[in-house]
């Protein structure tokens, strides 16, 4: 089910974005030492860092507010 990252502030988004960025990191590690069987996480992860960045673009350009 697809994550809302709407109510996050500047700051969980950010650390968000470091949870993120460190969980598809290891996703790749194990996809090429062959410890993954269901390779379409890594898809997800790259799509879910997206929408991290999109809503922290939105906050650097005054779209969103604090």
């Amino acid at each position: 089910m697809r994550e809302s990252f709407n109510e996050l502030s500047y700051k969980e988004l950010l650390t968000k974005k470091d949870e993120l960025s460190k969980k598809y990191s290891d996703h790749r590690f194990n996809v090429v030492v062959g410890h993954v069987e269901n390779t379409v996480d890594q898809r997800i992860l790259r799509r879910k860092i997206a929408r991290v960045n999109t809503l922290i673009h939105e906050f650097d350009i005054g779209i969103r507010k604090q």
